[in-house]
């Protein structure tokens, strides 16, 4: 019901867009690094509109990327500002990408020891984030329409907040073990699942680990679909 959903409203979000095809129909294909700098930590800005986006650590450099897409004038935008304490990257697609016959992925792949804040705004499609390798500040994910699978699963040494505005059909996220995870969450229409954590008034915890020096602070509003909290 919910993929019926999703289908229904990525139809009306593409319906009277005019569009360009290349047209020998051929696939661009480019790779994009950003080298470590003396920058102490990074935020990271995704504006995703209209594809598949896979998102992971384990990049010697700040960045890895790869990126496919068949019309040349969705080239993707790349900005980088070293300047400060604080760098600035962010990777967006061009506001014109939407219409049939697409093929466009992203595979991003950051560092994993360098201070991130992780902020995606994501269109229509599938996302996937593995971020539990990563040094991890903040997530803070805003679905459009589509599936997210988030997965934190790792060993964090520092507490990061989690932020996850639902849209237009279903996120799956993993949290890590061996943390304290303190989660407010509230449903859309398709509502909230939790897996590994209890009711503690107002919120969800894992019980017996109130404790541990780590804790992993989660915000999550559905919108039209389910939201799947997994912390075991």
């Amino acid at each position: 019901m919910v993929r019926t959903a999703c289908l229904a409203a990525a139809a009306l979000a593409l319906a009277g867009c005019e569009v360009n095809l290349d047209r020998d129909g051929h696939f661009e294909r480019e790779s994009k690094s950003i080298e470590l700098d003396k920058s102490e930590m990074a935020r990271v800005e995704i504006k995703f509109g209209v594809g598949e986006l896979n998102v992971e650590g384990g990049s010697p450099k700040l960045m890895d990327a790869d990126f496919e897409y068949n019309i040349r004038s969705w080239k993707p935008i790349v900005r980088y500002d070293p300047s400060g304490f604080r760098s600035y990257l962010t990777i967006e697609q061009p506001s014109s990408s939407s219409g049939p016959h697409v093929h466009y992925r992203w595979n991003l792949r950051f560092n994993d020891k360098l201070p991130m804040d992780i902020e995606a705004h994501l269109g229509v499609g599938d996302a996937r984030m593995d971020l539990g390798s990563m040094n991890l500040r903040s997530v803070d994910v805003h679905m459009g329409v589509g599936e997210l699978r988030l997965d934190l699963r790792g060993e964090p040494k520092k507490d990061y907040d989690v932020s996850i505005e639902g849209g237009v059909g279903e996120a799956t996220v993993y949290l890590p073990k061996n943390v304290r995870i303190v989660a407010d969450a509230s449903g859309g229409i398709g509502g909230i699942s939790t897996h590994g954590l209890q009711k503690d008034g107002d919120r969800w915890v894992n019980a017996g680990h109130e404790h541990d020096p780590v804790t992993v602070r989660v915000r999550a509003h559905g919108g039209i679909g389910q939201i799947n909290l997994n912390a075991e």
